[in-house]
């Protein structure tokens, strides 16, 4: 019998505060590993390393992460067919999902299935077919969600025409899932439609949670004086150093200014807070030290 799936509006409505999703793993693979697949980015080291990505799940549980994200960020077909990999697609986002089901073990936490853009997270321009953009998600969705995951995290989405094709397809076939934005300075998403039009269009598919990440809070603001928030939000602000797309981002925000920097945003009773590129356990931890102080 399958395993009973945790629920992320149930378990932020019994929590009655923010649930704490994890951070990044692509550079703490990389400090430790110096390895970098152009393709495959850090999943590769579901392979080669799964200790050390079971370990680094590990670490965000015990910091306080309630939602871990599985290292599945470039376990999709279009990044996976121009690898040359001696496993198959489907076996390949199993075990990768399986590292974060063993790290959960007896805790509870929600696993969340990183769905990331086809292509580069930061490109403007399409350059595979629209067969090709379909097949990606409905492959790499439907492989994550029979591996165990208890919703899709779909990450960095900033194309209209990728979203609707998630969107539709996660509806159709009653799969849970999170909408994660990324615009530009302009509120605009990469492929040029208003920010506040596409989230009113995604909540015509009921997805659990509308989120928002890889910006930084000054981005966050300027959207929030404008425009009312989803009734089911969150986000995950960058914290690195290097310029957005241009390869491994180091920390440039200390556990204790993010702390800072998220404060005033629990005025909008997020669903969820966690942090992205350039983050570490510690700032989960500053996270939750948030949490406890203010709940």
């Amino acid at each position: 019998m399958e395993k009973s799936r945790l629920n992320l509006i149930d378990e932020y409505t019994v929590m009655n505060r923010p649930l704490i999703l994890d951070g990044a793993m692509g550079a703490l693979i990389h400090e430790r590993k110096n390895t970098f697949d152009k393709n495959l980015w850090s999943s590769l080291t579901n392979i080669t390393d799964p200790f050390l990505v079971e370990s680094l799940h590990v670490k965000y549980i015990n910091a306080g992460a309630q939602i871990i994200t599985t290292n599945t960020f470039r376990t999709n077909p279009v990044a996976y067919n121009k690898s040359n990999l001696n496993i198959t697609l489907e076996d390949f986002v199993r075990s990768s999902v399986g590292i974060a089901l063993r790290a959960r073990g007896s805790n509870r936490v929600i696993i969340a299935g990183s769905n990331a853009p086809a292509e580069d997270c930061y490109q403007k321009q399409r350059l595979i077919s629209e067969k090709d953009l379909i097949n990606n998600h409905h492959y790499h969705i439907t492989y994550l969600w029979e591996s165990g995951v208890d919703i899709i995290w779909n990450e960095t989405q900033s194309h209209w025409d990728e979203i609707e094709i998630i969107c539709k397809f996660c509806s159709e076939n009653s799969i849970p899932y999170a909408m994660n934005l990324y615009f530009d300075d302009d509120l605009k998403l990469l492929s040029g439609e208003p920010l506040q039009a596409v989230i009113e269009n995604i909540k015509e598919f009921s997805p659990e949670v509308i989120g928002f990440n890889c910006i930084h809070n000054k981005l966050l603001e300027d959207y929030i004086n404008k425009y009312s928030l989803p009734n089911n939000w969150g986000f995950y602000f960058n914290c690195g150093s290097e310029p957005i797309g241009e390869g491994i981002i180091h920390c440039a925000i200390s556990p204790a200014s993010f702390s800072a920097k998220i404060r005033s945003f629990l005025n909008y009773k997020p669903i969820f807070i966690g942090s992205c590129c350039g983050s570490n356990p510690e700032h989960t931890t500053a996270i939750k030290d948030l949490m406890n102080e203010v709940y």
